[in-house]
């Protein structure tokens, strides 16, 4: 038995926009989290797709966007790692629905939850694929020092997430 590693790029038509990466273990996975989201953010718009990994095995997906649902749907095909899951986020960030996503009962795993550019790592054998991990952004320049500390600190407080 052997397997090859492939390394998928995650293509997204504004580098900006925001996506989570996960494992589910059931087809209901679609349907629990489409609703974890809308109940968490009101408007929400996203798209979601899940590999499904036994019988008809299809991409199965949803979504409040047309387009976001149609770039997870091409994304999940192009990862192609049974009960990986994607969402593409448009008018929220992964904090503001993380916690819901990582609740609902089928989710087994967050592999990631980013804007930055993106490659899953992913492993095949003869059964199929599956994802071994995630390469999020760069690498660090360095260590923070004080100034940096004072930087994170203001910004945090001016977009309204830290008093």
């Amino acid at each position: 038995m052997s397997i090859q590693l492939s390394v998928i790029p995650i293509e997204k038509p504004d580098p900006n926009l925001n996506l989570i990466l996960g494992m589910s273990h059931f087809i209901k996975t679609v349907e629990d989290v489409h609703e974890a989201l809308v109940n968490t953010v009101p408007g929400i718009k996203f798209g979601l797709a899940f590999c499904e990994a036994s019988g008809p095995r299809l991409v199965r997906s949803s979504g409040t966007d047309a387009e976001l649902t149609a770039l997870a749907e091409r994304t999940a095909q192009a990862i192609g790692a049974g009960h990986s899951f994607i969402i593409f986020l448009g008018n929220a960030f992964p904090v503001n629905v993380l916690n819901a996503v990582k609740n609902v009962p089928e989710v087994a795993r967050i592999f990631c939850a980013t804007a930055n550019p993106l490659q899953v790592v992913v492993a095949e054998s003869e059964q199929g694929r599956g994802i071994l991990g995630v390469i999020d952004g760069q690498t660090p320049l360095g260590i923070e020092d004080e100034a940096a500390k004072v930087q994170r600190k203001d910004f945090l407080r001016k977009i309204g997430y830290k008093m």
